[in-house]
C-alpha cells in the first residue's frame, strides 16, 4: 500500500492488501478498495460524506476523481470495472464489468449497468441509466448503439 491515506470524520480508508495504490494517489475518509484493484497515479477518492466502494479487480486510472454527494449517495464501482484516465465519478453507481472512458463524467444518481460502456469525453447527466450492453457518448451522453 502506498499513496496518501487520510482519515476524515472518524473514517479511515480500508484497502485490501492485494490492491495497488500509486504513491501519489489520495484516499480520504470512507473509502473501501477491493482485492486486486488498482488506484493509479494522481487519482483522488474523496469519501467525505457517504462512502466510496471500489470492487475487486477494478482499475481507477491516472488523474481520476471520485467523490460523493453531501447527503444521501456515495459512489459505488463494481467488480472488473475500468475507469479511464481523468474521469470524474460523482455520487453514482458503475456496475460490474462496465467501462468508463477517458475524460468522461458520470454525475449524481446516474447508473452505468453491468457491461455498459461510456465513451471518452462523455457526460452522463444526473439520474440517467446507461443500460446493460449499451454504448453512450456525447455531452449530454445519449445511447449510440448496442454493444
Amino acid at each position: 500500500m502506498s499513496g496518501l491515506i487520510v482519515p476524515f470524520n472518524g473514517f479511515v480508508p480500508k484497502i485490501d492488501q492485494t490492491a495497488f495504490i500509486a504513491p501519489n494517489a489520495t484516499l480520504i475518509g470512507e473509502v473501501e478498495i477491493g482485492a486486486h484493484a488498482g488506484i493509479w497515479f494522481g487519482a483522488v477518492l474523496r469519501g467525505d460524506g457517504p462512502g466510496i466502494r471500489i470492487g475487486d479487480n477494478s482499475n481507477i486510472q491516472d488523474g481520476t476523481v471520485i467523490h460523493v454527494a453531501a447527503r444521501g449517495r456515495g459512489t459505488v464501482v463494481g467488480r472488473n470495472v475500468t475507469v479511464g484516465h481523468m474521469a470524474l465519478l460523482h455520487a453514482c453507481e458503475v456496475q460490474d464489468d462496465a467501462f468508463i472512458g477517458m475524460h468522461s463524467t458520470v454525475l449524481d444518481n446516474a447508473v452505468v449497468e453491468s457491461g455498459a460502456m461510456v465513451a471518452a469525453g462523455a457526460v452522463v447527466p444526473p439520474r440517467k441509466v446507461v443500460r446493460r450492453g449499451e454504448l453512450w457518448a456525447g455531452n449530454p451522453a445519449v445511447k449510440m448503439r448496442d454493444l
